[in-house]
């Protein structure tokens, strides 16, 4: 899942960022409503976390541009307000959910999960082929059932695979969906991860190459 959180207070900015790439997601950071707008008229976003009062270009303006422009990218809005007058107004403007401050971490992630699945075609909530099992949620993959001690990075990799339901996923997709801006897109970072993922998954291979095309999870077949 590729967020985008945009929060003027940098230290919470930082905060969220950490606890949602601990979930395996990717993260991009603006601290104003300028800031946010480029972002995303760059990068299709599942999910944006917008604090509504920024400054430069306040959030409820963020909030409009961003419902005028794509129908995918879901906003979860944050306020130090919670008022119910606060809550309908944010929700009146094209936002998809509220959350008003202090929030728990375990809340916000959980809040960005449903948003994110509504963001994305519907997947089952836990995705199966052959012997492989992920379950998103609790964060568990097992094949033959044993659990596999997965990077959240590989993680994220696999549930991208598993979702594409064995479609081939170009790396430039994988890079864009599963990584953050940081990624330099002129490294083998995909490869590399996508390797150690095979590793890590074991024999018989179920990660195809397919040329010029990406990778994808093999037929659903389990192995004899």
């Amino acid at each position: 899942m590729r967020v985008l959180v945009v929060e003027d207070h940098a230290e919470l900015a930082a905060s969220v960022a950490r606890v949602l790439r601990r979930e395996g997601m990717a993260v991009d950071v603006a601290h104003d409503g300028t800031a946010a707008l480029e972002r995303t008229s760059v990068v299709e976003y599942d999910v944006v976390v917008l604090d509504r009062d920024l400054p430069v270009v306040h959030g409820d303006d963020v909030c409009r541009s961003l419902v005028s422009r794509t129908r995918r990218t879901r906003v979860l809005m944050l306020t130090a307000s919670g008022t119910v007058a606060d809550r309908v107004s944010g929700l009146s403007m094209g936002a998809d959910d509220y959350l008003p401050k202090p929030f728990a971490y375990a809340e916000l992630v959980a809040r960005i999960r449903a948003l994110g699945r509504r963001a994305q075609p519907a997947l089952p909530p836990v995705l199966e082929r052959g012997d492989l099992r992920l379950d998103p949620a609790q964060r568990i993959a097992t094949r033959a059932g044993m659990r596999l001690a997965l990077s959240p990075k590989e993680f994220a990799v696999l549930e991208y695979l598993l979702g594409a339901d064995g479609r081939a996923v170009p790396a430039e997709e994988l890079l864009e969906r599963v990584w953050d801006e940081a990624a330099d897109p002129f490294t083998t970072t995909v490869k590399a991860t996508v390797n150690r993922l095979r590793a890590k998954l074991g024999p018989p291979p179920v990660i195809e190459t397919i040329p010029q095309g990406g990778y994808r999870i093999g037929d659903d077949r389990a192995p004899s």
